[in-house]
């Protein structure tokens, strides 16, 4: 049978894309699910009974396997790689350490799709306290695909529900959150830049700015992790927390609007959205701001 020629074309050009293509992974084990892009473990999401939030970790990168954010330490234990949460809320605190305190409990972790180029976990977590009313339920949809050899994209819509009327008092903890592993951190020589080109902590501390890109040097190559706040956001673009031992964090709660607390009524729903980019490169390479245009261009219904 003779071959089209015109089809043969157009299936080699074609080719090339379904061979780049990432197979990605995903298996629940316990309290935590476990994520692979092709074949090579990636992230866990983890949601276990003694932990004070659900958080992945580790996060690693495309380039050396190794994960460019960090767990606790004894200077900041209440740091938990990558994750979501708020001290300071109707007098409990949902954030630091000491479960006794407040504990964002995940009531529903479940792997919604997987195989192929994408993987879609879903999760209902309570925000919960002893002895106290529960003053949020959020729902989390997180999104995982490859773009490419080079960046891997976590995509998080969070839904946060008021169960009651909720007073989140000036806090710098509050809700998405990295802690950089500390080779990449501007203490060691990496860098921390935002969308309008400032650096380092002196520069970028309480500026708004869509997003935020942290890198350093591992070996020959450079490996990071870039946050992106969405525009339908509230408080977009929420002004940043950051540090150059390795923290950011679009940090509203600690400007809030109009200098006041920020209050909510019950029924009250928020929903935000954030993107992380887990890459190769520095972020012009990684084209982290062309990147965010693409973001902020997508459809913002769920």
């Amino acid at each position: 049978m003779r071959i089209n020629p015109i089809y043969l074309a157009l299936f080699l050009l074609i080719l090339p894309a379904y061979s780049d293509a990432a197979g990605i992974e995903a298996v629940k084990t316990g309290s935590r699910i476990d994520i692979t892009v092709n074949n090579k473990f990636f992230t866990s999401y983890i949601f276990s009974e003694d932990e004070k939030y659900p958080f992945f970790y580790p996060v690693n990168g495309p380039l050396t396997g190794s994960s460019v954010t960090s767990m606790r330490n004894g200077e900041y234990p209440h740091h938990s790689s990558l994750f979501f949460g708020c001290d300071l809320v109707n007098g409990g605190n949902w954030w630091q350490e000491g479960l006794e305190r407040g504990r964002i409990i995940s009531v529903n972790a479940r792997i919604i799709k997987q195989g192929g180029d994408t993987v879609i976990i879903t999760d209902e977590c309570i925000w919960s306290r002893p002895g106290a009313i529960s003053p949020v339920k959020d729902t989390r949809r997180i999104t995982i695909t490859s773009p490419s050899a080079a960046m891997i994209q976590i995509d998080f819509d969070i839904v946060m529900e008021m169960l009651t009327d909720v007073t989140i008092l000036k806090t710098n903890h509050s809700l998405f959150s990295a802690r950089m592993s500390a080779d990449l951190s501007v203490k060691q020589g990496g860098t921390m830049i935002n969308a309008e080109g400032l650096r380092s902590e002196k520069d970028t501390f309480g500026k708004q700015s869509p997003w935020i890109d942290y890198y350093g040097k591992r070996g020959s190559g450079i490996e990071g992790l870039a946050i992106m706040q969405h525009p339908s956001n509230r408080w977009y673009p929420a002004p940043w927390f950051t540090r150059d031992y390795g923290f950011i964090s679009p940090t509203p709660m600690y400007w809030p609007e109009n200098g006041k607390d920020i209050s909510m009524k019950k029924g009250t729903v928020l929903n935000l959205r954030y993107r992380v980019l887990v890459h190769s490169g520095d972020h012009k390479e990684a084209k982290i701001a062309e990147e965010f245009e693409r973001y902020k261009k997508g459809k913002t219904d769920k």
